[in-house]
């Protein structure tokens, strides 16, 4: 397994032992990940045993937005409907993808996907930037299978995606950035990602993508020995104090952050856990949410304009 079919893997049996998918749908949704019964069955038993030998734990931060279940998910106010483009991508591939052009651009930012593809949440994401003056664009990874859309049963988006080579990821969203920077001529560029798109914005930035001036992972995992020399951008890092799981590979994102000398910050939101963003998920956080939110907006308007 690569680093991101690992993370997928667990994160499905994750959901399984927190009560959000049934033995046997995590057993079928590992199955088209490729996994055989045995090795799905330990995968399953040893995430049972981590939860049980990890107490819960919560990380005091800044205190957050007000907010309530029944509040907008935070930027839907000023929201711009995301309209679907489809643009040249490597190889002579084309891909498709969410654009919100935002009325007076300050800057554009690159939205990476779940491991869900480009969904109804993630175009929302999309043109929730536009609103708040970043012009917008997240590509469908799926693009070469078709696109997001095709797939009928989101399991099976999933595991193809995991199926994709780590190099075609980097191409593609660099691709993103290429047709980003055209529809917003001479603005700084960052990238916002989503647990397996935070993954993908961790890869990116160690793959060395000097045109991105900042980026804003929520709860990806780092790469295993990961270095970020190659980049110039400022990070701010998001995590959810009760998503253990992410939370580990925290310190090395730092240290490589320190030893690249470059700006960064993470926030932990407290009480909160993986995915807390995904308001259409069952993990939704208003409160944190929220808070995020106005952070990655201050942070790129620090270094985006």
């Amino acid at each position: 397994m690569t680093p991101l079919q690992r993370y997928i893997a667990e994160e499905i049996a994750t959901d399984h032992v927190e009560g959000l998918l049934s033995r046997r749908e995590a057993l079928r949704r590992l199955g088209l990940l490729g996994m055989g019964a045995p090795a799905a069955v330990a995968l399953l038993a040893s995430c049972a045993e981590s939860a049980q030998q990890s107490p819960t734990t919560s990380v005091s931060t800044t205190a957050g937005s007000a907010a309530s279940p029944l509040s907008p998910p935070p930027g839907t106010a000023n929201a711009v409907a995301a309209t679907s483009i489809t643009f040249p991508g490597p190889e002579g591939r084309t891909l498709q993808a969410a654009w919100a052009e935002a009325a007076q651009p300050r800057g554009g930012v690159l939205v990476i996907h779940e491991n869900r593809g480009l969904t109804d949440h993630i175009r929302s994401v999309t043109g929730r930037f536009a609103g708040a003056g970043y012009s917008a664009l997240a590509v469908d990874l799926l693009s070469e299978e078709g696109g997001t859309a095709t797939f009928t049963d989101q399991a099976a988006a999933t595991a193809a995606l995991s199926k994709i080579p780590q190099d075609r990821f980097v191409a593609d969203l660099r691709a993103g950035l290429t047709e980003l920077g055209r529809r917003a001529p001479e603005k700084r560029l960052g990238a916002t990602g989503f647990c397996f798109g935070g993954g993908l914005t961790w890869l990116l930035l160690t793959s060395g993508t000097p045109e991105l001036a900042a980026a804003t992972p929520f709860y990806g995992p780092f790469p295993d020995g990961g270095q970020v020399t190659g980049s110039k951008a400022a990070v701010l890092a998001v995590y959810g104090a009760l998503d253990a799981r992410v939370d580990a590979s925290r310190p090395a994102a730092e240290a490589a952050l320190d030893q690249a000398g470059l700006p960064h910050e993470s926030y932990v939101a407290d009480n909160a856990d993986h995915a807390f963003f995904n308001d259409t998920g069952p993990r939704y956080q208003p409160t944190a949410a929220a808070e995020a939110w106005r952070r990655v907006i201050d942070w790129y308007g620090r270094y985006l304009g």
